[in-house]
């Protein structure tokens, strides 16, 4: 049965009417309002046909990814990133393998582009029932790998831009192996993200064969180039671990999560959420160590604050501090230290809860 325009738009009309009616009592209603705000906007403005085919298929990536993800919003995930042209033979692929069965055995799900290489290889270790796959429709080296192909939890991708936000939004650590210009760019993109506090606190492990040196060569140009011009700072290391030990790769990730959950802004005070209280003996030595990065006042405990509302949170305790927003390779100092004040539970069999 075929539907006219004309009914399609009535149709429309319809629900838009009903939903302007609810707005009020709808839980995100002003937000709502704020979408709705820009689209009216925008519909008023001179734009092209192909300004609004980008913004329609952008929005319609955005909602295959906010659907897919929604069942797994509380548990952890991580994001593997390499070469799509390593083969199933390769040493790389095999340790890549390896990795994501080691992660998903402490609770993590698995997060690849859905492709071949090292994305396969995450599949293959994760398994279907841990693994998700974002794909997008490239003219060379990209179909579904039959590991993800046909799953519910596959999402193909019209855009990079809004596949790379479905990475970063979702995931609680990023594992990087050996790649191309692809791996390189999904590298930076992090490092800067992560530099800039636009993604994380979140563990980020570059991860080698045994032996191997990609990732250290790949250090050692950055701060041979970078560090002694002063384009970076020299804490900025400390937002990412290199190494070609697969144990040290995932208690890197895990152990990030020990002592240390989630954390957010309220206006210009940082909140980190803790599994575990810290004594005032600790906190006073955070304060002691930490005080360059602090625009003002100290580092003090707390419990949840007024403005906070997520359940999942509301007993654990915090910190709050106002960090100065520029020194994030410091601030991933205090939360390796705030990590040994405490000790890592034992695995248990069911999901990394956030």
């Amino acid at each position: 049965m075929t539907i006219s325009a004309n009914n399609q738009q009535i149709s429309l009309s319809s629900d838009i009417e009903k939903l302007i009616t609810n707005l009020a009592d709808h839980e995100h209603g002003k937000l709502i309002e704020r979408a709705l705000g820009v689209l009216l906007r925008i519909a008023d403005e001179e734009v092209d046909r192909l300004d609004w085919k980008i913004l329609t298929t952008a929005l319609e990536d955005l909602e295959k990814g906010f659907q897919v993800f929604y069942p797994y919003r509380h548990t952890r995930k991580v994001t593997i990133f390499g070469s799509a042209r390593l083969s199933p033979q390769s040493s790389e692929y095999r340790l890549a393998v390896e990795f994501a069965r080691y992660i998903t055995q402490f609770g993590f799900m698995v997060l690849t582009g859905a492709g071949g290489g090292i994305m396969e290889a995450g599949n293959e270790g994760a398994g279907r029932e841990h693994s998700f796959g974002l794909n997008i429709d490239l003219p060379f080296e990209q179909g579904t790998n039959p590991f993800i192909a046909g799953d519910d939890k596959l999402i193909k991708f019209k855009y990079f831009f809004t596949r790379k936000l479905f990475f970063l939004r979702e995931s609680d650590a990023v594992a990087l192996f050996p790649g191309g210009f692809g791996t390189q760019d999904e590298a930076f993109e992090t490092l800067t993200l992560c530099q800039t506090g636009k993604y994380g606190p979140c563990p980020l492990v570059l991860i080698d064969e045994p032996g191997g040196d990609y990732w250290k060569t790949w250090h050692e140009y950055n701060y041979n180039n970078l560090l002694s011009r002063g384009l970076i700072s020299a804490e900025d290391s400390s937002l990412y671990t290199i190494t070609d030990s697969l144990a040290t790769a995932c208690n890197a990730i895990r152990e990030f999560y020990c002592v240390y959950h989630s954390s957010r802004y309220i206006d210009n005070l940082l909140v980190l959420r803790l599994n575990s209280e810290l004594t005032d003996e600790q906190v006073e030595i955070l304060n002691e160590e930490y005080a360059d990065i602090l625009v003002t006042g100290k580092i003090k405990k707390s419990q949840v604050l007024p403005q906070e509302n997520d359940e999942k949170t509301t007993n654990l305790p915090r910190l709050t501090l106002h960090f100065n927003r520029q020194n994030s390779g410091r601030l991933y100092q205090m939360i390796n230290q705030i990590n040994k004040f405490g000790t890592c539970l034992p695995i248990e069999p069911h999901p990394e809860w956030k």
